[in-house]
């Protein structure tokens, strides 16, 4: 890394990214920055060079990071940038490193309904804003009112949701643009009825995913008119193993890394479910997990 400007928060070279996703597997990144505030990050980001690559890090749930690791700057958004309160009766303001659960249960004690479904994102403000995440028939662009992001070049921007391009699983929030907080609009609702409605999605996610293994959630878009799961189960691939990954026995779109599995082997386990998908039902998955990173090629270090 050149020059830097004076920085608050914490700089990490060679970081091992495998501890911080839920695959528990990947190389590492070229750095590793923890930034103070957003000053602290609009600092670094202004005086990185532009063709420096910027990816954030959220929970890791949803990622594979390949095993040749990732260039550039990764940036995790930590506690201080984990905040949640209400601004008004029917409003929270989120700091983009904060849980979906931290989202949903500050909801519920501010008498604030319709943002039960964060419940169930394993994920971080920043990164279900930028993907448009949702469970239960809600997805957060019925939700947002505004985000702030910390822009590549350090400037700082508040996007209103009209803004952001949404679609199913996607917006058009560009690389190395940061979310650092939000604005989500519920309703007025009383406590004990969001607690209920929390619990009865948290029993659903409990019964039907394999929440207790090293996963990465979704593993494909749903297609128009099907559902991704049924589409891997018609295929045959229910408990499909390629090395150390597998596609899980409970949930047909989960990919589950038993123990030993290395980036490479989840994704083209991956990539083999998808080719059977398309040879035997005729259609093309589209991958909603991120992969990023370097290709870790056999004959390299």
């Amino acid at each position: 890394m050149e020059a830097t400007p004076e920085l608050r928060g914490k700089l990490t070279p060679n970081a091992p990214l495998a501890p911080l996703v839920w695959f528990k597997s990947g190389g590492t990144a070229d750095w590793l920055f923890e930034p103070k505030d957003v000053a602290d990050l609009q600092a670094l980001l202004a005086a990185l060079d532009p063709q420096v690559p910027v990816m954030a890090l959220g929970l890791g749930s949803n990622l594979i990071v390949r095993d040749g690791g990732v260039p550039g700057v990764v940036v995790r958004l930590g506690k201080p940038f984990a905040k949640v309160m209400a601004i008004d009766a029917v409003t929270l303001d989120c700091g983009g490193g904060a849980s979906g659960i931290l989202v949903s249960s500050t909801a519920r004690d501010a008498g604030i309904a319709g943002l039960e479904f964060l419940r169930s994102i394993p994920g971080t403000v920043g990164g279900f804003v930028r993907m448009n995440g949702g469970a239960y028939g809600r997805e957060v662009k019925d939700i947002l009112v505004d985000c702030d992001v910390v822009m590549r070049t350090g400037e700082v921007a508040r996007l209103p949701v009209a803004e952001l391009g949404y679609a199913y699983r996607h917006s058009e929030l560009a690389d190395g643009n940061i979310v650092v907080s939000a604005r989500f609009r519920g309703q007025p609702g009383e406590p004990e009825a969001i607690q209920a409605e929390m619990d009865r999605i948290s029993a659903a996610r409990e019964a039907s995913q394999p929440l207790r293994s090293k996963t990465g959630g979704s593993t494909f878009k749903n297609p128009d008119g099907h559902k991704a799961w049924a589409l891997v189960d018609a295929a045959g691939c229910r408990g499909l193993t390629l090395g150390g990954a597998q596609v899980s026995e409970k949930h047909t779109n989960f990919l589950i890394n038993t123990g030993t599995a290395t980036s490479a082997e989840i994704e083209a386990l991956g990539e083999d479910v998808r080719a059977r998908v398309k040879q035997t039902q005729g259609v093309e998955l589209q991958w909603e997990i991120k992969r990023v990173g370097r290709i870790k090629h056999k004959d390299l270090p």
